[in-house]
């Protein structure tokens, strides 16, 4: 691996008291997930990407099922892909407990939204569309999940490729999050 790639991003901050978390669950059965390997190469790409303070992230593992309703829902596409992001966008919600509008807790200063963690979003991955798709795209399973990771963190941040500027953008920082923290790819994927 290299030495991490220049920041090309606009910083983000959540409150400076705290420190970025990636949380990472498996929550399917089919394929063997290394769930620590992907924590580390998210809060490198997030750190890359200018992540900075309390901020969170989460990426989740999920079986075809799950990921085809979600696509379904949110995209309105049928059936299963290899991934989806959803940033949380808006303004940041008051701080209490719903439903009762409760205080917002010991720890936390009273409607102040500074002291609110940099909530990013969700990536969600489903290891078995990855592993079909891996022989003829990223080359190995893990190559494809490293770049899918890679991939959604960059979506939650901005990045997206609907337009061919944007496309040559995005790939490139995928390269270079990817040799920085990962190493090379078996294959091409962005032939």
């Amino acid at each position: 691996m290299n030495e991490p790639p220049r920041r090309r991003r606009l910083k983000r901050r959540g409150p400076a008291e705290g420190a970025v978390t990636a949380f990472v669950s498996d929550e399917q059965a089919a394929v063997s997930i290394d769930v620590e390997r992907w924590q580390r190469l998210a809060l490198a790409v997030l750190a890359d990407e200018g992540v900075e303070g309390e901020a969170e992230l989460s990426v989740m593992f999920v079986d075809e099922e799950t990921i085809g309703d979600l696509n379904l829902r949110f995209m309105e596409t049928d059936g299963p892909t290899d991934v989806l992001s959803f940033p949380i966008d808006g303004e940041p919600n008051v701080p209490g407990r719903w439903p009762d509008a409760g205080g917002p807790g010991p720890d936390r200063i009273e409607n102040d939204p500074e002291d609110l963690p940099l909530l990013l979003g969700d990536v969600v991955i489903c290891p078995l569309v990855a592993e079909r798709n891996a022989p003829t795209h990223a080359g190995s399973f893990s190559d494809e999940i490293a770049l899918l990771v890679v991939h959604g963190i960059l979506h939650l941040l901005g990045m997206d490729h609907a337009e061919e500027p944007e496309r040559l953008e995005m790939q490139n920082r995928e390269r270079e999050l990817l040799d920085a923290h990962y190493g090379p790819l078996a294959a091409d994927p962005w032939a």
